[in-house]
């Protein structure tokens, strides 16, 4: 497993108990928090594409849609195919579904699409169960344990050695929050640290729900350096990545504090790189607060925003300069029962409501 080490030995991790606060102890390095989740795999029988054969990386969000409309669609997120089963008609996609497939049984057709467009149909479908493996522990090496967590250990009962709830919060090297993950700890082992004195490597017994996978990665390395210094450094980020990126904005940009600015400030968007729903949000957030900046990251969250404390004050101007990728590539998108919709003028509404006029340039 990956170890990931705040530069200067900072404690860049946190743990914190999340009733009253009290810190556990602080480390600049964990192990567990870097790896591959747990994904399901659907086969999809008698798989029939809408064009071309899906082949690796499909979406962040893949909808299966039931032929029965009495039934809801299903979310398969951040999906991958395997490619055709060996001799069969099947085809085979892993994804993130939180364990919520398909009622027991079902059988009906469904279509796939990605959001943007179809991918295909089927006749039927079923969730392979994962294979059973080892649930891995989560290490924070280099541990400064505090005064509770020292109690803790020296007791050593398994009621003592159960934290509860507690929060791993995670900073970058400037100290600044940028994100975190809900855990219920409870201490596998501990031991000596070779990373100094009076330092811990604790083992907890945890699976996180939420660990960062390879492909995002490169994105945390950028993020946990410090905010980006100049806008649109995420232009460069296929749409995979993008979705990591705006994780990580809408998380640090929830835990800051925002200073609304006053009313009737003129903002700029710069437009050149949206190609996706997730460069939107990323421009928006920029033009409003700046390299790294949060602004919501769908439309409700804007929504959200435009009503105060995350840095705007109604009435407000924003200049949109180069309009003309997000109406190419975002005006023909698709909800998640498959239906059309304009998602450039839906968001031009959010912001005609929240008193935010839009002038396109």
């Amino acid at each position: 497993m990956r170890g990931d080490r705040g530069q200067g030995g900072r404690g860049r991790y946190a743990l914190t108990e999340s009733e009253h606060g009290h810190v556990w102890g602080v480390c600049s390095e964990v192990e567990g928090l870097f790896r591959e989740p747990r994904r399901a795999t659907y086969e999809f029988f008698g798989w029939v594409p809408d064009g071309a054969e899906v082949r690796g990386w499909v979406g962040c969000r893949v909808w299966l849609v039931p032929e029965d409309t009495t039934t809801d669609p299903w979310l398969l997120e951040d999906a991958e195919s395997l490619g055709p089963r060996p001799r069969t008609d099947a085809l085979l996609l892993t994804g993130m579904d939180d364990y919520m497939g398909p009622p027991e049984g079902h059988r009906a057709p469904v279509r796939l699409h990605d959001g943007y467009r179809w991918l295909g149909s089927c006749r039927e479908f079923t969730r392979v169960l994962p294979e059973e493996r080892a649930t891995p522990s989560l290490v924070l090496r280099g541990l400064s344990p505090g005064d509770r967590l020292r109690q803790a250990l020296a007791k050593g009962t398994r009621r003592a050695l159960d934290l509860g709830e507690a929060w791993l919060e995670i900073r970058d090297d400037g100290g600044e929050p940028l994100t975190g993950r809900l855990l219920r700890p409870k201490v596998r082992a501990w031991r000596p640290s070779s990373l100094g004195p009076d330092r811990i490597d604790l083992e907890l017994d945890e699976e996180l729900d939420g660990p960062v996978p390879g492909h995002a990665s490169p994105v945390w390395d950028r993020w946990l350096a410090g905010p980006p210094e100049g806008p649109n450094a995420w232009a460069g980020l296929d749409t995979r990545q993008r979705e990591a990126w705006l994780e990580l904005v809408r998380e640090r940009g929830c835990r800051l504090e925002h200073q609304d600015r006053p009313a009737g400030q003129l903002y700029e968007l710069d437009g050149r790189h949206i190609t996706d729903e997730q460069s939107l949000f990323l421009a928006l957030g920029e033009a409003v607060n700046g390299p790294g900046g949060y602004f919501g990251g769908c439309e409700a969250a804007l929504a959200d925003c435009l009503l105060g404390n995350f840095g705007y004050t109604a009435p407000g101007t924003l200049l949109w300069r180069n309009f003309a990728p997000a109406r190419e590539y975002l005006s023909q998108v698709l909800t998640a029962e498959g239906e059309p919709y304009d998602l450039v003028a839906r968001v031009l509404e959010v912001l005609a409501e929240g008193r935010m006029r839009v002038t396109l340039a």
